[in-house]
């Protein structure tokens, strides 16, 4: 039986994706949170785990490179990788939202100018809003940009809501919910089938 490759995130979601590979009895001895092995097996080695970058990994299960993922819905919308989306394993919940200064209109003369590195579920919402819009693409510290001037609001992944409140900023519109799914690669969900069907059930069952 050849290997199984299950592709998961670095950070915090890849510890609550483990958590769900525990419950199910799929364990690997090498994982830790503070790992920097980046492949490793599972007890039976028959399955193989890669940390990758969270906007690398639609990549990795597009290709063929892992047969399996574990990802944000967020990360598929804006990468929209041609994989199968099979369940949401309820973990990893938040929101998309746009953040802003209180009390400010996402009305305004001319376009709004949002920073974001969601330009593509960004420009989606606000076509639909009837809104003009102009992004500026950012990997990082996204709420830096409102306040130096850089753009007028941003659109990013908010749970707690403490790092917007801690710089001065809130909340103007909920966009969607988002949770970790499970994506499969369209070629090795024929050739390993019975594999993968075997690891959803027993996540299924470990979940029940």
């Amino acid at each position: 039986m050849s290997l199984l490759t299950i592709a998961l995130p670095t950070g915090r979601t890849a510890k609550q994706a483990a958590s769900v590979l525990e419950k199910a009895g799929i364990r690997f001895p090498d994982y830790h949170s503070k790992t920097r092995k980046l492949v490793m097996l599972d007890e039976t080695k028959t399955i193989q785990l890669i940390l990758v970058k969270t906007a690398d990994l639609p990549t990795y299960v597009e290709k063929g490179a892992a047969d399996i993922g574990m990802i944000g819905k967020d990360v598929i919308l804006e990468n929209q990788p041609d994989v199968y989306e099979l369940a949401d394993l309820h973990i990893g919940k938040c929101k998309v939202a746009v953040a802003g200064f209180p009390n400010q209109s996402l009305k305004v003369d001319g376009p709004l100018t949002i920073a974001t590195k969601y330009p593509v579920i960004t420009e989606s919402y606000f076509e639909e809003k009837g809104i003009s819009i102009e992004t500026i693409k950012l990997n990082g510290s996204i709420e830096l940009a409102p306040l130096i001037g850089l753009s007028d609001v941003i659109v990013d992944i908010v749970e707690t809501g403490t790092t917007l409140k801690e710089n001065g900023l809130i909340v103007l519109a909920e966009m969607m919910d988002v949770s970790t799914r499970l994506i499969v690669n369209k070629a090795r969900f024929s050739t390993k089938t019975e594999q993968i069907e075997s690891m959803i059930e027993k996540r299924k069952k470990a979940l029940e």
